[in-house]
């Protein structure tokens, strides 16, 4: 009589394999998108330095040019410069703002991705439990365990 004890043993072995492979798989794409996150910071940084470089590139332009065509830093040249300064400032607040805003939903999408995987892995323990409560295999081996018991372990 081996063999209806064994039906129960190996639905729940399913279950649980498989429940450790689904929060294994959501703790992966959170690792993942962490990756990702840190990878586009990395980037973003590099892409400011870059444009903060060619920013001052065309600053330095401007003044070599203005001081080669005789014309003085005050004046209508220096508020130019500075309303060119001012744009370009915003700009970068703004190219700034967006790149954090993808890193930020790169973790939410981490964090996300890691619940997913808990939820996906309790379902199956869940309807693996269900599974087996239905096929009466559950009161199987409790009358069998409560039998041992009873018989004082001589079955």
């Amino acid at each position: 009589m081996p063999i209806p004890f064994l039906f129960p043993i190996l639905a729940a072995t399913t279950a649980a394999v498989g429940a450790r492979a689904q929060y294994v798989s959501g703790k992966t794409q959170q690792i993942e998108l962490q990756r990702q996150a840190e990878e586009e910071r990395m980037a973003a940084q590099s892409r400011e330095l870059q444009r903060r470089e060619e920013l001052n590139r065309a600053l330095a332009a401007n003044v070599v040019g203005q001081a080669m065509s005789g014309i003085s830093g005050e004046g209508t040249p220096a508020s130019i410069a500075l309303a060119s300064a001012e744009r370009a400032s915003l700009s970068e607040a703004t190219i700034g703002l967006s790149e954090k805003l993808k890193q930020a939903q790169l973790r939410r999408q981490a964090k996300s991705a890691k619940q997913a995987g808990y939820l996906a892995a309790g379902s199956t323990l869940l309807k693996a439990g269900v599974g087996l409560a239905e096929t009466g295999a559950l009161q199987a081996i409790g009358s069998k365990v409560k039998g041992a018991f009873k018989s004082g372990g001589k079955t």
